[in-house]
């Protein structure tokens, strides 16, 4: 079904594809989702189905939208998988599980299924992936890759809409903490320690 899926995200997105946000952002997210289901168990088809589903609506990030992106993707999904003859336990544990998935929104994830999608999406904004997704996003949004004389945020308050790298301590390495399987947290922790690493290094560089 995987195909049938992407088409629908592909019409729907049309020419508008966020680079952080594209079909293989997609793939990547059932492929660990599958990682995580093998040993934790789950509904592969509800999975697959919101995996390739919970960014169909994607506004921009700093849109008054973005808070609803994942409440619309899920009734888009829940349509659309209703005209698909998805059993409707099966559309509700997808709509649930793209709701779910939203750091933003603040779902607690009710399903195995919702927190195998949910784990799977935000090992996406960790490790190397992340970092190259989160410095996508920020450039988007016109932001600065970090704040000059004084990237730590020492005597400043955190602005990850001026400052990628505030976006670490804002959300990125708070997503580690949230993750709800054990294979999960697992497959992360590699993640974490090559972004703090990479920040390690940048915060010598430009060393003043």
């Amino acid at each position: 079904m995987s195909a049938v899926y992407e088409a629908e995200v592909m019409r729907v997105w049309g020419a508008n594809v966020d680079g952080a946000h594209d079909v293989w952002h997609l793939r990547r997210v059932w492929a660990l989702a599958q990682k995580i289901a093998a040993q934790e168990g789950g509904d592969l088809g509800v999975i697959e189905a919101a995996c390739f589903l919970h960014d169909i609506v994607n506004p921009p990030k700093d849109s008054p939208q973005g808070k609803q992106a994942a409440a619309l993707s899920a009734a888009h999904a829940t349509a659309f998988l209703s005209e698909q003859g998805m059993a409707p336990a099966q559309v509700d544990g997808v709509a649930h599980a793209i709701e779910a998935h939203s750091f933003s929104a603040g779902v607690t994830p009710r399903t195995l299924e919702a927190q195998v999608v949910q784990d799977a999406d935000r090992l996406e904004a960790l490790g190397a992936l992340g970092i190259a997704r989160c410095f996508n996003v920020s450039g988007q949004m016109n932001a600065a890759l970090f704040h000059g004389g004084n990237p730590m945020a020492q005597d400043r308050d955190l602005d990850d809409r001026a400052y990628a790298l505030d976006h670490f301590e804002v959300k990125l390495l708070r997503v580690a903490e949230t993750l709800n399987t054990v294979t999960a947290r697992d497959m992360a922790q590699t993640r974490v320690d090559f972004m703090l690493s990479f920040r390690a290094q940048l915060l010598d560089e430009v060393a003043l």
